[in-house]
């Protein structure tokens, strides 16, 4: 059976929720008060839990917008005119959500279901996609070492993540990297 659209202020209601905890999340962490998430969203509490029973949907619904966003970046780049330059600008928004978001996935318990298996499949898959398509067109158009394989890529950038102590850090970082992976 297909699920009914949602109302028109039960949409908005549920992006409320969604933008807060965002917020909430970031300012505060992952085990933030979830009131807090209610107060800030202008909802009630129980509006807040009618569209996420509980802290794990939440933080699956928020880690999930922010995974989608970076595969909708990684599609939208693929029109830049510099293919390097659209590598470079989704790899520091990605080393950016590496450093600031990865509290949400280790917040996702297991399930006996296999929820949580299938989910990072499904993130894996639209970080690996976007990385791979954008990777591959600046190979493509010689501006980046052929024989720079996707996991080597991958794994610079999920140091620099892990590494990096601020978002200049991470720019000198990324620029060394893009140094390095120039064809000379």
């Amino acid at each position: 059976m297909a699920e009914r659209p949602r109302r028109a202020d039960a949409r908005r209601n549920y992006e409320l929720v969604l933008a807060a905890a965002k917020d909430v999340f970031d300012e505060l962490g992952v085990a933030a008060p979830l009131d807090e998430i209610a107060r800030r969203a202008g909802v009630g509490n129980a509006t807040m839990y009618r569209h996420f029973p509980t802290r794990r949907d939440l933080v699956i619904a928020v880690y999930a917008d922010e995974i989608a966003a970076l595969g909708d970046l990684g599609r939208s780049l693929l029109e830049d005119p510099s293919p390097a330059d659209a590598l470079f600008t989704w790899l520091h928004a990605f080393i950016t959500h590496i450093n600031t978001k990865r509290e949400l996935p280790l917040a996702i318990s297991d399930d006996d279901a296999g929820q949580r298996s299938e989910l990072y499949r499904q993130w894996h898959d639209t970080l690996h996609t976007a990385a791979a398509n954008l990777l591959r067109r600046a190979q493509d158009a010689g501006v980046l070492r052929d024989d720079l394989a996707l996991a080597d890529l991958l794994a610079s950038a999920n140091g620099i993540g892990h590494a990096a102590a601020d978002d200049d850090q991470v720019r000198r970082l990324l620029g060394i990297l893009r140094d390095g992976l120039t064809p000379r």
